[in-house]
């Protein structure tokens, strides 16, 4: 992969990527190939300016608004930072002190938090049926106050996570993906399997297995969805990814068995999640107020986890991987036997041979986040990306 800055705006500019300007980034299925590559090709430019010790601001001034409904280290911080190196401050909005409380609307709600906002990054993936729905909401209401005179500018809305998919998350594994097999054209062939994993947890959410499917699929890859009877996820996204390897060339294949997932695989991605059937019935009765029959739904699903113990990333299972050595992926934090928990998603042995890499793949989701905000927000990104170089203004003044 060609890491030259140069190369980088080359790339560029060979690519159609012109819609991702004045637009939201909520689905990675809604965006083209060319436009997934543009922020692929951005976040590597900006991560080469900071690397270099070339500040990449932007903006003077602003407001990037993060709306978190779940718990979150990873993305948060991402976010934040991804907001900061573009040269925006960061507020929370927390809802238990805010209006919300009393009555107010999303619609005023949204307007009232972007008089000088340039970026919403929303994380709300507890419900089936509700975070994306609410992040469209959101998006509507701002872009309805733009285009009545209320907000000077529109600010981007970002996908932090919600019930459906985790775009961060996702193109920054794909973009570690790209970087630890030396670019996107040796990616073709190669078998990646997103597998379910026993954790003593419950309800973690399905937007990480269906990312990963709705996105690795794009790229010519050998996709193996693994779970046992019952942990299905939603079927439409299952059907994106029918439809992503029927048109780029790939796979796209299911199997109860974990295993078969494993064997001969190039990468693997074992992590835990919520039967979707489990999450509906739980969304139902969380909006009838049935909290005691939530807590005993909780505890039907811990018993049921329980009986698949064996779904796990032993050494055993990592033997079976082409040449016992494949690149093995979690989006952190993971349940590690014996560490974190007494038994979980992955053997202690896995996770500490693996812990630079998995850090690395984490490292690449602020760059990911700002090159979404740079591109929706910057119209000439090659012009401008090459003045932040030529400037070649001090991040840090040693």
């Amino acid at each position: 992969m060609n890491t030259n800055f140069n190369g980088l705006l080359g790339k560029l500019k060979k690519i159609d990527y012109k819609n991702l300007y004045h637009n939201d980034f909520l689905l990675t299925w809604d965006k083209t190939q060319e436009e997934l590559e543009a922020i692929f090709t951005v976040a590597d430019a900006l991560r080469y300016l900071r690397s270099n010790n070339i500040s990449p601001k932007i903006f003077d001034s602003g407001l990037g608004i993060s709306i978190f409904r779940d718990n979150s280290t990873r993305t948060r911080f991402s976010f934040a930072s991804a907001c900061n190196l573009l040269g925006l401050e960061i507020q929370d909005l927390d809802e238990k002190k805010s209006q919300i409380a009393h009555g107010e609307t999303v619609k005023e709600t949204a307007n009232m938090i972007s008089f000088m906002a340039d970026v919403i990054g929303i994380r709300d993936d507890m419900y089936i049926g509700k975070g994306h729905t609410y992040q469209k909401a959101v998006a509507e209401y701002v872009n309805e106050g733009y285009q009545d005179g209320v907000l000077e500018q529109r600010p981007t809305i970002v996908n932090l996570q919600c019930d459906i998919d985790h775009p961060t998350q996702t193109m920054a594994d794909m973009l570690h993906i790209i970087h630890e097999f030396g670019g996107v054209e040796n990616l073709r062939g190669k078998k990646i399997a997103m597998t379910w994993a026993y954790s003593p947890s419950y309800g973690k959410p399905l937007s990480v297995p269906q990312g990963v499917i709705a996105l690795m699929t794009r790229f010519g890859m050998d996709v193996v969805l693994a779970h046992p009877e019952g942990y299905e996820v939603m079927s439409e996204v299952e059907d994106v990814a029918k439809n992503n390897a029927e048109q780029y060339g790939g796979k796209f294949t299911k199997t109860n068995s974990m295993e078969e997932a494993f064997k001969n695989a190039d990468i693997v991605y074992p992590k835990s999640w919520a039967p979707f059937v489990a999450m509906e019935k739980r969304t139902e009765l969380y909006g009838e107020g049935k909290f005691k029959e939530i807590d005993e739904l909780e505890q039907e699903l811990l018993a049921q986890n329980a009986q698949h113990k064996d779904w796990a990333c032993t050494e055993e299972m990592m033997s079976l991987t082409k040449d016992g050595r494949a690149l093995y992926m979690h989006c952190l934090p993971a349940d590690i036997t014996g560490v974190s928990c007494k038994e979980g998603e992955v053997d202690a042995s896995v996770f500490d041979r693996y812990r630079v890499p998995l850090y690395k793949e984490a490292s690449y989701k602020p760059y990911i986040i700002a090159a979404m905000i740079f591109l929706q927000k910057v119209k000439n990104p090659e012009a401008t990306l090459q003045k932040l170089l030529d400037q070649n203004k001090a991040r840090l003044v040693r």
